[in-house]
């Protein structure tokens, strides 16, 4: 056969991928007309820029700062700069809860979900909102102090103060890289460079990931540039770039699988062949463990290439554990409900950051927890703000196994809902953080759930007496190895007395920004004479901590490991 022939095989294949690629970026009447595709001329001047700084902050995961306070919160990122072009820490910025890898190493660690995509790595979000919607050419992030920490941009289809809800909400990335280690902790604007997208949008979701950091990342406000009329560029001047479609690619499988989780998990009818190679000479075990190392996504593809991969691809002990918080922007009512016959094993199932803006419903997830709850160990859900009083009761019914559950930043449900959570007697890891559990709820899941071993109620600004739930938590909850009482602003010497009497397991201690403790009480003392095993202890901002404290912890916690007195001077 003539060499020719391979040749123009590989070109026909190169012109398909470049059409393929422009056909991403290209509207319909683009691609119908040969006229927008084989002109030379640049694209017309006709759209103005607009520039435009967040007018709010709608949703976000964590923040440094307190509820009721201005100081270090995601709240900052609205409106005009207040410290930039200025380096250093200020109050007037935005900060998120954590930075660095020590979170990882304390006793509250929590094991990590296998099987999550290397490209996702993002720990923390902010949700901005600008008052007009527009195709991006550019998003500028004012950082004034350790940058760097900003992984992945975000564009959504949804305007926030549109009346009309969209029937469909899309999201699109806008910039996404792995972190990366930035030399110094000067201020700076990070501009990167932008994917172009199809539709207007005025909702901006910044993603982050600390872990290299050495301290806080602070931003100051974020600047959206873009126009009213969609940009149109010639086939001329759009360079094609081979790396640009491996990323394209990329996106493809990470970014997009959830999407054909719907049609590829349905399909019925499957290729027949004779045999199937060589793994029909392997043990069934052997190719589930195989199979094991890969992504959700990867296993809704291989699903469809013969019955037999088919067959161990739905096994449902490849969803012991489960991870769909990667792939939150595309996981709605639709996506739980083919999951649903897989999942029946489940043990660990992680939903943070899904279901918002309507994806998921309750009666989607009571249905997919009534086929899957049983066995559930597990539970995240981080964010997720579908949730109501009738979905906790759900759990509590439909998951009897139930040692962990997360509802960290679940700012949305009712402060009387939380009373459910008593019926799980056994608990051994409760996070409540930023939510609206009230006093009568958290005095009934501590006196019912003895079994607790790492609570978190860090800015729980609903409890009135911590005092009162400190005494509860000496007298009932024996076994706790971690607290988290970060800016809880009425606990005294008192409470802590008792909570040393009574939680001597207790390995971290989280009491930062908690300014009614006094070290001339004898609070500290006491501490870390009834509390040998600490490991980390968090005292910031606390400027009454004294040498004498610093002793009596050097001297009794031999173990510690982490110690925070950030502002004492």
């Amino acid at each position: 056969m003539s060499p020719v022939f391979p040749m123009l095989t590989v070109l026909s294949m190169f012109y398909y991928m470049c059409l393929r690629r422009r056909a991403r970026t290209a509207t319909r009447g683009e691609m119908n007309s040969r006229r927008a595709l084989e002109s030379n001329t640049r694209a017309l001047p006709i759209n103005v820029e607009i520039v435009q700084y967040a007018k709010e902050v709608l949703d976000f995961s964590s923040h440094y700062g307190s509820e009721n306070s201005m100081s270090y919160t995601m709240w900052n990122l609205a409106g005009i700069p207040n410290v930039y072009p200025s380096s250093g820490d200020f109050t007037q910025t935005a900060v998120f809860r954590t930075y660095g890898t020590w979170w990882d190493h304390c006793p509250s660690a929590r094991l990590p979900f296998q099987r999550t995509p290397p490209t996702f790595c993002s720990q923390d979000y902010v949700e901005l909102a600008f008052e007009e919607p527009v195709y991006p050419t550019a998003v500028h992030i004012l950082e004034t102090y350790h940058p760097g920490a900003v992984v992945r941009i975000l564009a959504c289809s949804a305007n926030p103060y549109s009346q009309n809800p969209p029937a469909e909400v899309r999201w699109e990335i806008l910039w996404s890289e792995a972190p990366a280690k930035v030399n110094g902790p000067q201020a700076r604007q990070f501009t990167p460079c932008i994917k172009q997208i199809n539709f207007p949008t005025n909702l901006i979701r910044l993603e982050v990931n600390s872990s290299l950091l050495d301290y806080y990342t602070e931003l100051d406000a974020v600047v959206l540039h873009g126009v009213k009329e969609r940009p149109v560029l010639s086939l001329k001047t759009s360079m094609i770039d081979m790396n640009d479609i491996d990323e394209d690619e990329d996106d493809e499988k990470y970014g997009c699988g959830m999407d054909t989780l719907n049609k590829q998990f349905s399909v019925v009818t499957l290729r027949e062949w004779p045999t199937n190679g060589y793994f029909d000479k392997l043990p069934y075990e052997l190719i589930q463990l195989i199979l094991s190392h890969l992504t959700v996504p990867d296993l809704c593809r291989l699903a469809q290439t013969c019955k037999l991969l088919y067959q161990h691809c739905c096994d449902p002990l490849q969803y012991i554990h489960l991870s769909l918080q990667p792939y939150w922007a595309r996981i709605n009512d639709a996506s739980l409900e083919y999951l649903q016959s897989r999942c029946t094993l489940i043990q660990w199932l992680n939903l943070s950051w899904t279901g918002n803006r309507g994806a998921i419903s309750v009666s989607g997830f009571s249905r997919f927890l009534k086929v899957c709850g049983s066995e559930l160990v597990r539970l995240e859900l981080s964010c997720g703000h579908f949730l109501n009083e009738t979905c906790l009761e759900v759990i509590t019914e439909l998951c009897p196994n139930l040692q962990e559950l997360n509802l960290s930043s679940c700012d949305k449900i009712p402060p009387q809902a939380f009373n459910h959570i008593a019926k799980v007697g056994s608990l051994k890891r409760l996070i409540l953080y930023r939510t609206k559990v009230e006093q009568t709820a958290l005095l009934s899941i501590l006196n019912f759930c003895s079994e607790l071993q790492h609570l978190s109620l860090g800015s729980c600004v609903m409890i009135e007496d911590y005092d009162l739930i400190a005494s509860m938590m000496g007298a009932k909850c024996k076994k706790l190895r971690s607290l988290d009482l970060w800016r809880c602003k009425n606990i005294t010497e008192n409470g802590i007395a008792e909570l040393a009497s009574g939680c001597q397991l207790l390995e971290e201690l989280d009491l930062g920004w908690c300014p009614t403790l006094q070290s001339s009480t004898g609070c500290f003392t006491n501490l870390a004479r009834k509390l040998p095993n600490l490991q980390k202890l968090f005292l910031t901002a606390n400027r009454s901590v004294c040498d004498t404290d610093i002793e009596e912890l050097a001297a009794n916690c031999t173990h510690l490991r982490q110690l925070d007195i950030l502002g004492k001077k």
